[in-house]
């Protein structure tokens, strides 16, 4: 016995799966609420347990429309309590959740099926439009219909008598942790997109990670309504992490506009929320509108992500007692990665200090490690000084891509390169100054286009702003602002020059500031600095 003692063959090989997780839910928390808003702005309730027996009857009725193990199955719906159910069914069934953005070109959405090769998909009626639009080029087998008016058209399949005519409900497989559980494709990539494949264990694992007090802190005490859709790297995980938990949920539909969901914030006492920060800069204008409108005393943390957060934004909800967590991660990394939670050493440091740390995108989580390289293949050192690409790895980040493709994003000693470009202090805090191809280059220095867009976004006229690289004969790029002013200031670039100049040197100044009503945004909510270039660069040339 001497071996196995050794190598704590002891304890018990428990699998890390997603069903277990589904299980504890309907033995331990089976009456937690979940509420959803439908696309008629109508308010519904249900519950954990509830969702979990209707899992169980969907699993059992794809069973029986010839899904098996492996297989992926489409989503094409909002943030409602049937994707919550197909979360729980396909993976624990052996099938894999794979969930598509209605935001996406029918080209991307034709790409991104056809490379998963779905076969067949769960679609809410309000996003027919969208399904119709792209399934001419990939052929689903079976179309599943969440219908609200009744009507089925021809060719699909009535979700709620699929559930009524099924046999009984399923039994889980046998957990297996290495089992293929849910896969999403990447955004904002060069080339097509990418798909990331995560097993039960990553997402097991990325739960209990994201739980943690220093990361989102969910308990069973709280209401998480997650605005990130469900369509969106998993909403961050939170479903599953509710869950395990026994939190209640709130899924607040096609309903995303500022005064609807601080309506279901403050109807439904909720104590954790999470999304992009244009959402939070909607609601924050809306709050300052009216002030007394809502009471959100139970809010008690905003998870914000997807892009980095204004120092202004943080200040300005803290002003109205709300505080706002930053977070970082990609669809590669399931996706939390890092939160900017204060350190116990700075408890006694000036709010102005804080503020500033509140700004970064925060420490690893545990098993998440993380390294950058410099321009020369150098590891940066960890002063807070030196910049360089991002590198994590961990067991809930992605070793490759569906397929086998952008290999080259992975290094042969197991590291994931972000294309993000950051600084770390000494305490191993991120704070991301670009991305490797938003960096402007000028006269053979870096400027970060991210540290000048959130000063610009401090500047009390201005409501968005996005710098980009121009070309420059002399310099070879200068930076460029665009800027969406509050609705009935003005401010002349002058202005915006003298403020920058409080953190940048003149030489990095942008001497184009140009005014535009809205800023362009990908299908996941971040500036689409693309569209900016290919409409600002040419008449710069």
């Amino acid at each position: 016995m001497g071996e196995p003692q050794l190598y704590g063959l002891m304890m018990d090989d428990y699998p890390l799966s997603l069903t277990t997780l589904v299980e504890r839910a309907e033995l331990l928390a089976p009456g937690r609420k979940v509420v959803y808003r439908r696309p008629d702005c109508a308010v519904h309730r249900t519950t954990l347990g509830d969702c979990a027996k209707r899992a169980r009857r969907l699993a059992s009725a794809l069973t029986e429309l010839g899904i098996e193990e492996g297989d992926r199955v489409g989503t094409l719906m909002w943030n409602q309590p049937e994707h919550l159910e197909a979360y729980y069914a396909l993976p624990a069934m052996g099938a894999v959740v794979h969930t598509l953005n209605p935001r996406l070109h029918p080209d991307e959405l034709a790409f991104i099926a056809g490379d998963a090769e779905d076969r067949a998909i769960i679609v809410d009626e309000s996003l027919l439009p969208v399904l119709d639009s792209f399934k001419a080029a990939h052929d689903f087998e079976h179309v599943i219909l969440v219908s609200h008016s009744g009507e089925t058209p021809d060719a699909t399949i009535d979700y709620e008598s699929l559930l009524n005519n099924t046999s009984d409900p399923a039994e889980w497989l046998e957990p297996h942790e290495r089992r293929a559980a849910a896969i999403c494709y990447t955004s904002g990539t060069t080339g097509r997109p990418k798909g990331v494949l995560y097993s039960h264990r990553a997402l097991v694992l990325h739960s209990m990670g994201a739980a943690l007090p220093d990361a989102m802190n969910i308990s069973a005490r709280d209401v998480v309504l997650p605005v990130v859709p469900m369509f969106h790297a998993n909403a961050w995980g939170i479903p599953y992490t509710a869950t395990m938990m026994g939190a209640a949920m709130v899924l607040p539909g096609p309903h995303l506009d500022a005064e609807s969901v601080l309506d279901l914030l403050a109807d439904e006492h909720v104590t954790l929320t999470a999304g992009v920060p244009t959402v939070w800069m909607a609601m924050l204008k809306a709050i300052e509108a009216e002030p007394d409108r809502w009471d959100l005393s139970e809010l008690h943390r905003l998870l914000v992500g997807g892009s980095a957060v204004p120092k202004s934004m943080i200040e300005g909800y803290q002003k109205h007692g709300l505080t706002i967590v930053q977070g970082w991660g990609m669809t590669e990394t399931s996706p939390l990665a890092s939160t900017s939670i204060v350190p116990p050493e700075l408890d006694d440091a000036e709010d102005d200090e804080k503020f500033e740390y509140r700004a970064r995108q925060g420490t690893p989580a545990p098993f998440v490690d993380i390294r950058a390289r410099g321009e020369g293949g150098e590891l940066i050192p960890w002063d807070d000084q030196a910049m360089g690409e991002l590198e994590v790895r961990g067991p809930w980040v992605a070793a490759a891509y569906f397929g086998g493709s952008g290999a080259e994003k992975f290094t042969d000693d197991g590291w994931f390169q972000t294309g993000d470009v950051v600084k770390i202090d000494q305490h191993g805090s991120i704070r991301i100054t670009d991305r490797a191809k938003d960096l402007v280059k000028s006269g053979g220095e870096w400027i970060s286009s991210v540290d000048m867009e959130n000063l610009l976004m401090g500047h009390p006229a201005v409501a968005e702003a996005a710098v980009i690289a121009i070309p420059d004969d002399k310099w070879d790029e200068r930076p460029m602002a665009v800027v969406v002013l509050k609705q009935g200031v003005e401010v002349s670039p002058d202005d915006l020059r003298r403020h920058l100049s409080s953190h940048f040197a003149k030489w990095q100044l942008p001497e184009r500031v140009e005014y535009i009503d809205e800023i362009p945004r990908t299908a996941t909510g971040k500036f689409k600095k693309t569209a900016l270039r290919e409409q600002f660069v040419k008449s710069a040339v």
